[in-house]
């Protein structure tokens, strides 16, 4: 089969693009019709093998193919067609193999009575809690499509926040591994072969004290790489262990939040996280506590939860939602204030959708100043180290050069 790249218009005018697999362009324009689309654009792009299909496999189901996949349920939904119907026609043309194949799952216990929600919640490596709920309440309300187009929307930002901090990050890390390279390679190649001249030159007995550390240094690992080795693996595997911990996730997500620098960016994200998700609930129609609960589980940061968890006792006993946020002490400032206009004029999902893009636009400028900060230190730092084995390297030649002066 090929794979097809369609831009359409649906029922409403609204511009909307995806992709679709068939075997012919034919085909892809029938069921482009039967979903009640106007075609704009169709465009073939490549063969599916059984390598891309492994692959996509291998890597599992992404946040842009969620994403597709929910804002082309939604517009099938909203042309009136059946549960059965849309998911059948998802299930042929969703090109992510693993996602196709729980597609025919879901779509198989519809058929048999099933409701979405609790079909979609057999899935959790596919659909989250958050998805599962926001579906039951798009059920329960009759507003699924509009449901569905706001997970969409949610999906769509957060792999947007998420490509932003990687895009970022990729730099720095290529030029860190390519220092670090080098480095090992001139500790195990170059170094050596200085060595083998220091002897043959007939000076290695009185080599100054950086060139003496430096060969020591170049031996230890060419001789022992393997101790090293099963250390870092050891370590590696203990403090894994320790993570999975209560207490070690506890004092590993805390540490992230107080790092310094890395910390503040952290917070960001996790805030820009818990608004968007919270306020997406909160409009598809999921009660506050229950949100709250999709919420503590969905953030990765357990003393975020913990601080979400106390807030669902707070609003238990009858407070407002921004009075425990405050006294949380985790919240920003303007996450309270926010919170507490959104509660007083019957707005919070709308005011919790402002902060959140608020600290996607903060932590996108914060991920850009810490990337120009951290260029030029590296750059600094690779060039001391490399600096000053130059230096060790050459300090013999210097001193054999003047005669031991």
């Amino acid at each position: 089969m090929a794979v097809f790249r369609y831009s359409a218009k649906d029922q409403t005018g609204r511009m909307i693009s995806g992709v679709i697999e068939a075997d012919s362009d034919a085909m892809v324009v029938d069921r482009l019709r039967d979903m009640g689309f106007f075609i704009t654009a169709l465009e073939r792009t490549v063969e599916r093998t059984d390598i891309m299909q492994y692959l996509q496999g291998l890597f599992g189901i992404g946040l842009k193919d969620l994403a597709i996949f929910s804002r082309q349920f939604s517009t099938m939904v909203n042309s009136g067609l059946s549960l059965v119907r849309t998911l059948s026609i998802l299930e042929q043309q969703t090109v992510n193999k693993r996602l196709r194949e729980i597609t025919a799952q879901v779509r198989a216990d519809v058929e048999a009575g099933r409701p979405l929600s609790d079909a979609m919640s057999k899935h959790p490596k596919a659909f989250s809690s958050l998805y599962v709920n926001m579906v039951k309440a798009g059920e329960t309300g009759g507003v699924l499509d509009e449901v569905l187009d706001r997970v969409a929307t949610y999906l769509e930002k957060e792999q947007a926040l998420r490509s932003k901090i990687r895009s970022a990050m990729v730099y720095p890390i290529l030029l860190t591994i390519a220092a670090l390279g080098g480095l090992f390679f001139m500790t195990i190649v170059i170094l050596p072969q200085f060595e083998n001249l220091f002897r043959e030159l007939g000076g290695s007995g009185t080599l100054p004290l950086p060139t003496q550390i430096a060969i020591a240094v170049s031996a230890g690992i060419r001789r022992y790489w393997y101790i090293g080795l099963v250390v870092t693996v050891v370590l590696v595997y203990v403090l894994r262990r320790y993570l999975q911990t209560p207490d070690g996730r506890q004092r590993y997500d805390r540490f992230k939040l107080k790092m310094p620098v890395l910390g503040e960016l952290n917070r960001k994200i996790v805030v820009a996280r818990f608004t968007r998700t919270l306020g997406t609930l909160i409009a598809s129609g999921v009660p506050i506590m229950q949100s709250l609960e999709v919420v503590s589980r969905a953030i990765d940061n357990t003393v975020i939860g913990q601080a979400i968890e106390a807030v669902r006792a707070s609003i238990r006993e009858g407070q407002t939602i921004a009075i425990p946020l405050q006294f949380s002490g985790v919240f920003p400032p303007m996450v309270v204030q926010m919170a507490k206009v959104g509660e007083e004029t019957g707005q919070l999902e709308q005011m919790l959708e402002k902060v959140a893009d608020f600290y996607d636009v903060e932590v996108e400028t914060t991920v850009a100043s810490l990337t120009s900060l951290l260029e030029p230190l590296l750059i600094i730092f690779m060039g001391v180290i490399v600096g000053a084995m130059v230096i060790a390297l050459y300090l013999p030649i210097f001193q054999l050069a003047t005669g031991g002066r």
